[in-house]
C-alpha cells in the first residue's frame, strides 16, 4: 500500500511540474519579438484597449535600440513621430538630469549627431544615448502600461503555429507555452514567425529586373562611402602567388553578374561601446581561437598608408563610443552569415559566437599586434569596453546587428521607387527618409588578382522623406489574415536598407499594433482594416504621413 500512496503521489508531482512549465496564455494581440518594435506595438495595443502579451526570446528589451546602436540612424527627425519620438524625449529628459552625467560633464559632450544636433532642446528630444539608458526607457513603458512580458520564450518554429482557416489561431515556444490570441505581430529580426505561419518571404537580394531596380542585386564595380579597398592589396597568403592560397575572409567564389540575384545578405557586427575613462574601461582581451593571421589583410591595408581607424568611434554620452564599421576591413564579419536567417537556433548561436570572437579579436590585434602602427595601437590603449554597460554579458552587446535577414513578400511590395517618391502611397502607416544603405555583402578577387569588397550602397532618396504602405506590413490574403510584420517588412533588399532604421521600426510597431486594434474591433483581417479609420488612429496617436 505504501508502494501504491508513493507512485500516486509521484505521478500528482509529475503533474504538477508540467502544469507550471506549460501554460496556455490568451490575449487579443500576441507580439513575438523583444525589439524597439515590438515594445511600441504593446504600448499602442494598451492604448487601444486590447489585451497583449510580448513573447520575448530575448532577456533584454529594445533589440539593436538597446543593444549599441545608441548613434541613431535618423534621416529627417521631422517624420519621426508617435511613440517613436516619445522614446526620443524620454531619453531627452534622462539627460537633462545632471546624475545621469557620470563620466564626463554635459558641456563636454557636445552636441555631435548625424547631420542633425544630438540633442534638440527645441523639440525636447535626444538621439544619441547610451545602451543601459535606451534599456531603462524600455522597461518603463513595461511598468508604465503593465505589459506582460514572457521572456526567454522561443518559438517553435517546426510544429509551433497552429493555423486554422488562414488564421494564426495559436503560437507554442519551446519550453512548451502556448499563445492564443485574435491577431499576432511578427516583431523579430529574423521574420521567425511570419516563416513559420507560412508566409511568403525572401532572402538575399534580387535580380534588378525583378522591380526594375538599379541599385538591388550584385554591385561589383560600385563603390560607395568609404568601405573599399582604395589601394592594391594581394589577397594571397604570399603576396602575389595565386598557388598560396587566399587570406582569411577573402571568397573563392565568383562575385556574380551585376544586376543579378544571390542569396547573400549584407554583413553584420556588434556595436561595440567602448569608454576611454580610465575608471570606466575594460582592457581588450585575446579571445578563443585568437589567430593574428585572420587579420593580415587589414595589416596590409594599414601598409597601404591608410589610417582611418578611429572614423567610427561616434561619441554618445559619457566618455562612451558606438563603434561601428569603417574602412575596407573592419568589425563587418563580411560573407559570414549568409545561413544566419534561416539557420535552427544552435546554428544561430554559433554565428554570433564566430562574430564575437572575430569583433574582439580584431580589437584585440589593433591594440597588440606590431604589424598594426604604432600610432594606432598607441590610440587602442585609451579605450576598452564600458565596465557600466552589459554588465550581464562581460560588457559586450547582447544583441548582434541583425542588418537584414528573411523580408516578407506581402500585400505590397516596397521597393526603391517608393523610396523615391516615383509612385504614389495611398496607405501610408508612417514615413522613411534615410539612405538607401546596404553594408558590403562579399569579398572577392577581382580579374587583375587584387582585392575588393561589394555590395556597400548608399543613395539619399531623390525627394527626401517617403510614405511607406500599409500594404508592406500584411502578408497577402491567401497567407495569413491576422499576422502583421512590421520589422521584416514586405520590401526589396536595398529599399529595406532605408527601411531598417530603429526610429521607422518603432514607428511602423505602433502603426501594426493600431492596426491589430482596428481589425478585431471591425471583425475583419488585416488586409481588410478601413484605411481612413487607421489614418484618422495613426494621426491621433501623432504619427506622420506626410512631409510637413
Amino acid at each position: 500500500m505504501k508502494h501504491i500512496i508513493l507512485y500516486i503521489v509521484a505521478i500528482g508531482l509529475l503533474f504538477s511540474y508540467q502544469e507550471t512549465r506549460c501554460h496556455e496564455y490568451r490575449a487579443d494581440v500576441i507580439i513575438y519579438g523583444g525589439t524597439s518594435a515590438a515594445i511600441t506595438a504593446a504600448v499602442q495595443a494598451k492604448k487601444s484597449g486590447k489585451s497583449v502579451i510580448v513573447v520575448s526570446p530575448d532577456t533584454h528589451l529594445g533589440g539593436l535600440s538597446s543593444g549599441g546602436l545608441g548613434f541613431t540612424d535618423t534621416g529627417d527627425k521631422s517624420v519621426i513621430g508617435g511613440l517613436a519620438r516619445d522614446f526620443y524625449h524620454r531619453v531627452y529628459r534622462h539627460y537633462q538630469d545632471s546624475v545621469a552625467w557620470r563620466w564626463q560633464r554635459q558641456s563636454e559632450y557636445g552636441n555631435k549627431g548625424q547631420g542633425t544636433p544630438a540633442i534638440d532642446g527645441n523639440e525636447r528630444t535626444m538621439w544619441i544615448f547610451e545602451p543601459h539608458v535606451a534599456e531603462r526607457v524600455f522597461e518603463d513603458y513595461v511598468k508604465e502600461y503593465d505589459l506582460e512580458v514572457r521572456r526567454e520564450e522561443w518559438l517553435d518554429r517546426e510544429k509551433g503555429v497552429l493555423k486554422e482557416g488562414g488564421r494564426i489561431v495559436s503560437i507554442t515556444t519551446l519550453s512548451g507555452n502556448t499563445y492564443v490570441g485574435k491577431m499576432f505581430i511578427d516583431a523579430t529580426y529574423e521574420g521567425d514567425l511570419l516563416a513559420a505561419a507560412g508566409v511568403s518571404y525572401h532572402v538575399g537580394r534580387e535580380a534588378n529586373s525583378v522591380y526594375g531596380e538599379r541599385w538591388n542585386g550584385v554591385q561589383t564595380g560600385v563603390l560607395h562611402h568609404q568601405h573599399w579597398f582604395r589601394h592594391d592589396i594581394s589577397p594571397y597568403v604570399v603576396p602575389g602567388d595565386r598557388n598560396s592560397g587566399l587570406l582569411y575572409g577573402v571568397s573563392v567564389d565568383d562575385p556574380g553578374v551585376y544586376g543579378t540575384g544571390d542569396h547573400r545578405v549584407q554583413a553584420y557586427c556588434f556595436r561595440m561601446c567602448l569608454s576611454s575613462h580610465p575608471d570606466n574601461r575594460v582592457p581588450f582581451t585575446k579571445p578563443d581561437n585568437y589567430s593574428p593571421d585572420n587579420y593580415e589583410l587589414l595589416a596590409r591595408v594599414f601598409a597601404s598608408g591608410w589610417r582611418e581607424t578611429f572614423h567610427k568611434f561616434d561619441p554618445i554620452p559619457n566618455r562612451k563610443t558606438d563603434t561601428n564599421n569603417h574602412g575596407p576591413f573592419s568589425t563587418d564579419f563580411i560573407g559570414m552569415n549568409y545561413d544566419y536567417p534561416e539557420a535552427g537556433y544552435q546554428r544561430r548561436k554559433e554565428i554570433i559566437k564566430e562574430h564575437e570572437e572575430y569583433q574582439k579579436g580584431l580589437m584585440y590585434f589593433l591594440a597588440n599586434d606590431p604589424k598594426v602602427p604604432k600610432e594606432v595601437r598607441n590610440e587602442m590603449a585609451k579605450w576598452g569596453l564600458a565596465k557600466d554597460e552589459f554588465i550581464d554579458n562581460g560588457h559586450w552587446p547582447h544583441q548582434l546587428y541583425i542588418r537584414e535577414a528573411r523580408r516578407m513578400v506581402g500585400q505590397h511590395v516596397m521597393t526603391e521607387h517608393d523610396t523615391f517618391s516615383e509612385r504614389e502611397i495611398s496607405d501610408p502607416v508612417g514615413m522613411g527618409s534615410y539612405t538607401l544603405d546596404s553594408h558590403n555583402v562579399q569579398r572577392y578577387v577581382k580579374a587583375d588578382g587584387y582585392v575588393q569588397n561589394e555590395g556597400d550602397i548608399g543613395v539619399k532618396p531623390k525627394k527626401g522623406p517617403y510614405k511607406i504602405s500599409y500594404g508592406s506590413l500584411v502578408p497577402q490574403k491567401r497567407e495569413c489574415t491576422n499576422l502583421l510584420v512590421p520589422v521584416c517588412v514586405s520590401s526589396s533588399h536595398i529599399a529595406f536598407g532605408s527601411i531598417r532604421m530603429e526610429p521607422v521600426f518603432m514607428i511602423l510597431g505602433q502603426s501594426a499594433a493600431a492596426a491589430a486594434s482596428l481589425a478585431i474591433d471591425e471583425g475583419t483581417g488585416v488586409q481588410d482594416v478601413s484605411y481612413a479609420k487607421l489614418q484618422k488612429i495613426l494621426l491621433e496617436c501623432k504619427q506622420v504621413l506626410s512631409k510637413p
